[in-house]
């Protein structure tokens, strides 16, 4: 879909600037959920293209992108309008919820 795509978007952290290890993964996957709740609400598509913890796309999206070495990159976004609108898929588990506590599923 990103060769299609006419807009992308790289989240990316500073390494300078978060003090603990780990978290530019989860402050840029919020963030990337955050644009793909924005898109979605201006009806544009949009895919969540894993990057991280992928050494192989870290090392080919700093390259292509040219970012220095204290950027790293965490996801990618293709951005466009989609021609076909699938309906939503529904991928509820009832197993999964836990109330009051972690129980195996019987």
């Amino acid at each position: 879909m990103l060769l299609h795509a006419p807009a992308a978007i790289a989240v990316c952290g500073d390494l300078r600037i978060e003090s603990s290890e780990g978290y530019n993964a989860v402050n840029c996957s919020a963030a990337t959920q955050n644009i793909l709740l924005a898109a979605h609400d201006m009806g544009i598509g949009a895919v969540w293209l894993g990057i991280y913890p992928r050494e192989n796309r870290i090392e080919g999206l700093k390259k292509v992108l040219k970012l220095p070495r204290h950027i790293l990159p965490i996801s990618l976004i293709a951005l466009g309008y989609p021609d076909v609108r699938k309906p939503p898929v529904d991928r509820f588990l009832k197993d999964r919820v836990h109330f009051n506590g972690f129980q195996e599923p019987l």
